[in-house]
């Protein structure tokens, strides 16, 4: 990554800073959103990071600690969203550090990090990315809005018509007590 590269947490200063930068790319993450997010960042219910190239900002990811996503909430597990990085800035490596970061936050308090994937065109990308990581799906289906879908159903293919995956942060207790235990 060029010099100048950072990740830090959202702070007060980036909620019109983000909002005008994707803005100016023709995406709308309104202010409000990031508003959102620093207040849920104080309360302890997210996380935010920011990457920035010689201080320009170039992307974010959240980790949301309590998900709506049932299966995630039935486990408990924190589940990475928003991945975002800015045109410009793509394929430069900033959203692996990211999602490094983030998933190295999660492993402090969790050994499975879920994140969920839309199915549309638009996150192919996404959707190879989180393959090369190591994420696999959950095995529950999909969902639309947070509700699993039956076998037949329609929907919209859009933004929220998701697959949600998993990856193994780190070894569980037990992973290592099999590990540790002798052959017989």
């Amino acid at each position: 990554m060029a010099d100048g590269f950072q990740i830090r947490s959202l702070n007060d200063s980036d909620p019109q800073v983000i909002a005008a930068a994707f803005s100016s790319v023709g995406w709308v993450k309104p202010v409000a959103q990031f508003q959102r997010y620093l207040a849920e960042q104080a309360a302890g219910s997210r996380s935010c990071l920011v990457a920035t190239v010689s201080g320009h900002f170039a992307g974010y990811v959240t980790v949301n600690w309590v998900p709506t996503y049932p299966g995630f909430v039935d486990m408990k597990i924190p589940e990475i969203q928003d991945l975002n990085v800015l045109p410009p800035f793509r394929r430069k490596g900033i959203a692996t550090m990211l999602l490094d970061r983030a998933e190295a936050e999660v492993a402090c308090r969790s050994d499975v990090v879920g994140i969920g994937v839309g199915l549309h065109p638009g996150y192919n990308d996404a959707q190879r990315l989180y393959a090369k990581r190591g994420y696999i799906p959950d095995g529950l289906g999909i969902t639309y809005r947070d509700r699993y879908l039956r076998e037949g159903e329609q929907v919209a293919l859009d933004d929220d018509l998701l697959l949600h995956l998993t990856k193994h942060v780190r070894p569980s207790r037990q992973m290592w007590k099999s590990a540790l235990r002798p052959d017989r």
